[in-house]
């Protein structure tokens, strides 16, 4: 969360953080319900990359599902995650920046992976699910070490967090602990789910939804105006985007 202090000269001598309140507080109910979705939809297939590719082409509209929310929930948790670093550093600034630089960098080497999986989904619909598994096995021996070197991020990083909220009291003890479970959750190219990622990811959702909900309570309602001007256009934007996307 970045802090600035506005000039009083044009306000109130407010301060403004961002993302703020509102984006963070629904980043942090939403991203781990949608990451909990997405990993009670996989369950029962498999753990590994074989068994993930003959699920898809047995249920494409499952399995593609459950990933698809996955990467959802990935992407939609960086503003609470950046909320929650910001907190954390009223009080202990060394763990906030380590805690929420950690855990940011291993989003972005869970997004790549996941962007990896629809790749390899539309290999499936495009030249099988033999060619899709060659491929994979191939990626898998393939020296990449951008993302690879991310790896102690992942691991370490709700870890870190989670030693900061407890710390600056952000969170109690018994959610605090929920919150580090979360560096168990298994990283790479199709990995799927295990009734040991279920509890990773809803110790995830123990800690941050509530703490979203007391964001939100917490947050000054916005002026009128802003919201007439602000709510017709959330729709535009989101349509907007789904079709400026589908054209490629």
């Amino acid at each position: 969360m970045i802090s600035a202090t506005v000039d009083p000269r044009h306000t109130a001598d407010r301060a403004f953080t961002f993302p703020g309140p509102w984006l963070g507080g629904a980043s942090l109910i939403a991203g781990p319900l949608l990451l909990l979705t997405g990993t009670l939809l996989r369950i029962g297939v498999p753990f590994f990359f074989p068994q993930q590719i003959a699920a898809y082409q047995r249920q494409p509209a499952l399995i593609g599902t459950a990933y698809a929310l996955f990467l959802a929930g990935t992407i939609a948790l960086w503003p609470g995650v950046a909320a929650v670093a910001g907190r954390v550093g009223a009080t202990r600034p060394g763990w906030a920046v380590w805690g929420g630089s950690l855990v940011m960098f291993g989003l972005f080497a869970r997004a790549f992976h996941y962007g990896v999986n629809t790749f390899v989904f539309s290999l499936v619909d495009s030249a099988g699910a033999d060619g899709a598994t060659r491929a994979v096995g191939a990626y898998y021996r393939y020296p990449e070490w951008v993302v690879s070197s991310l790896t102690a991020a992942v691991m370490l990083g709700w870890i870190v967090l989670a030693i900061g909220c407890f710390l600056s009291r952000i969170l109690r003890l018994l959610p605090a602990i929920a919150l580090a479970l979360t560096s168990g959750l298994m990283i790479g190219v199709l990995k799927g789910s295990s009734w040991a990622s279920v509890v990773q990811v809803a110790g995830l959702a123990v800690a941050f939804v509530p703490l979203g909900v007391a964001f939100l309570r917490d947050a000054d309602r916005p002026p009128r105006r802003t919201l007439v001007r602000t709510i017709p256009l959330l729709p535009l934007f989101l349509v907007g985007s789904v079709v400026l996307g589908r054209l490629g």
